[in-house]
């Protein structure tokens, strides 16, 4: 017999503000974060909607793309992630999660400012799983600062580096693989839109990630092949506590000025991955930013 807990919008069972106070050094690790993020998505029933397809996830080791990895999975694809070597032990239950749903995942650790990397991801992808059905660009990097002032031309590098370089270099590569079909979708962010006063350069990269999706879905309508990306309102993964700009007070409290009161957890982002890789689902949509901001008011 369900519990009144069980039968409550699945919106109100994620775990309310305020957090344990903690912040952590750069990549930073999910098994370390209280609460640990939600990635398993009970209430999410599969349908088969991605059956024999490949995808290759950034930032699959923790977060959003490991919620991205799982509900692939779960929906019959075999996943490749791409993280950070710091990043290993995440990447490891990454793997069990996925295996569980019995379905198969390659790590592939190493670093996305690397071009040449990005290039061996797609070849190794392809090379295990035989082809590319599904990119997924979501690793990204940011540091909040006080003021312009502190953003350093190698800061500002690293940004733009991590978060647009290597989705252009990715989609470039991955374009050699694809066929009919396929799906490019990116991580974007509400900062893309909406601009954060303390995250200049993060938010220049998401509107960037929004530009570029926008001119790549328009060249690539002709050879059948998507590209989307989907804008997250805050989100409690690894990033923002291990933001160096983040105080553990400010941790805490991440999320309390969206509407909803709190950040989403990566089970809430991870359905909308699946609506735009399905073809089932979103045939007629390419170069949209899909927004799953928690209610947060924008002009697009």
């Amino acid at each position: 017999m369900a519990t009144k807990q069980d039968d409550a919008p699945v919106a109100d069972q994620e775990p309310r503000l305020p957090f344990p106070k903690q912040h952590q050094t750069a990549p930073g690790l999910e098994s370390k974060l209280r609460p640990h993020p939600r990635y398993e998505a009970p209430a999410y029933k599969a349908a088969g909607k991605l059956h024999d397809k490949v995808a290759l996830i950034t930032g699959g080791d923790s977060g959003i793309g490991r919620a991205v990895a799982v509900i692939f999975a779960r929906e019959g694809a075999n996943v490749a992630l791409v993280y950070l070597p710091e990043e290993e032990t995440d990447a490891a239950e990454t793997r069990r999660a996925v295996e569980r749903e019995k379905r198969k995942c390659l790590l592939l650790p190493g670093d996305l400012t690397s071009s040449q990397f990005c290039q061996d991801v797609v070849e190794k992808t392809v090379a295990e799983f035989g082809k590319l059905d599904i990119l997924v660009s979501n690793a990204a990097h940011q540091n909040r600062k006080e003021s312009l002032a502190e953003l350093t031309d190698e800061e500002l590098a690293e940004t733009f580096e991590t978060n647009v370089y290597a989705y252009v270099r990715l989609a470039r590569a991955a374009l050699e693989k694809m066929e009919r079909g396929a799906v490019i979708i990116a991580t974007s962010s509400e900062t893309g839109i909406l601009g954060s006063r303390k995250l200049p350069d993060y938010s220049a990269t998401k509107g960037a990630i929004n530009a570029f999706t926008k001119s790549l879905a328009q060249d690539l309508v002709e050879k059948g092949i998507r590209v989307n990306a989907i804008a997250p309102g805050p989100v409690w993964t690894p990033l923002n506590p291990s933001d160096a700009g983040m105080t553990p007070d400010r941790v805490a409290k991440f999320g309390e000025n969206n509407p909803m009161g709190r950040p989403a957890q990566p089970e809430e982002l991870a359905p909308a991955y699946v609506f735009l890789a399905s073809n089932a689902d979103s045939s007629y949509i390419t170069g949209t930013i899909l927004q799953v901001m928690g209610g947060e008011p924008s002009g697009g």
